[in-house]
């Protein structure tokens, strides 16, 4: 049966990182409730959840109440099939730029081709998931945290000054969110009239438009997406193949774990490609030892 488009907001993760007030978790937790998501995880906040939180989040309090609290980003990504990242910072990452309206729209085309949960041969249940990243109050994400995300969003703001607190940032992309989802849209459209919206460079508050990109958004899922816990197996056992093969170096190492995640985000493989390349890696892993 086909779900309702706001049935799918449970799929989507809000994560905070390192968050240096707590009152900004109970903020963040009434910008959830509002826009009608439900799942926000902290990963290793400076200070715990407290009783400005409980102010904070007026009506939310039992979203804050099963906030979950992870040591590590991966911890927290470790189930997510799509990353994003919200960064108004300017960086040089090789990372496609998106408004918060394309990161929604984009959102809902990753969870209406797919199943909202779908078993693998050994029973094992998959169900996708997307993560939004946001950063410290004081600067943000940093440039490894940035890496894990397949897309980073910036929100057009004052490029004189261009700086939301945390729970603003995510109160603006959790209203993109829910306008997409409440407003049902089954397709994104994949046309010339999207490009320009996106780049592969970032400028203070404004996504530029001088370098387009074609970003291809799989549309055709007959297997559930991949988690970024595989990915990042998969791209560990790709780095060791390369040394067994002296085709990875000191030189290279530095490198190489980003442009394998890159590759991986546009790869966007499902799992039976996932479990075939495992495969082969492994195959030639013992043709090497042997």
């Amino acid at each position: 049966m086909k779900q309702t488009m706001t049935s799918y907001l449970p799929h989507i993760r809000i994560v905070m990182v390192e968050t240096t007030l707590p009152a900004n978790i109970g903020s963040a937790a009434r910008a959830l409730h509002t826009m009608g998501l439900s799942d926000l995880v902290v990963v290793n906040p400076r200070l715990p959840i407290d009783d400005s939180s409980v102010a904070n989040a007026a009506g939310a309090q039992e979203l804050l109440a099963n906030t979950r609290i992870t040591a590590t980003l991966d911890e927290a990504l470790s189930d997510c099939t799509l990353i994003f990242a919200a960064s108004a910072r300017s960086r040089q990452m090789p990372r496609p730029v998106v408004t918060p309206a394309f990161a929604a729209a984009m959102m809902a085309q990753h969870l209406s081709v797919q199943d909202t949960s779908s078993k693998l041969s050994d029973d094992t249940v998959i169900t996708p998931r997307i993560a939004i990243l946001f950063g410290r109050e004081n600067h943000g994400l940093n440039n490894d945290e940035l890496a894990k995300a397949d897309y980073h969003i910036q929100i057009p703001a004052n490029p004189a000054y261009p700086v939301l607190n945390v729970a603003s940032a995510i109160q603006v992309i959790a209203s993109n969110i829910y306008a997409q989802f409440s407003n049902p849209c089954d397709d994104i459209a994949q046309s010339n009239s999207l490009q320009g919206i996106y780049s592969n460079k970032q400028t203070q508050g404004t996504p530029q438009i001088t370098h387009p990109l074609d970003i291809t958004i799989r549309g055709q899922w007959d297997e559930p997406a991949i988690s970024h816990a595989q990915a990042m197996s998969l791209n560990a056992a790709m780095i060791d193949l390369l040394k067994k093969l002296n085709l990875a170096h000191d030189d290279d190492l530095k490198h190489l774990p980003h442009r394998l995640s890159r590759l991986s985000s546009r790869l966007q493989l499902d799992q039976k490609e996932y479990a075939l390349i495992r495969a082969l890696i492994a195959k030639v892993g013992k043709l090497v030892d042997s």
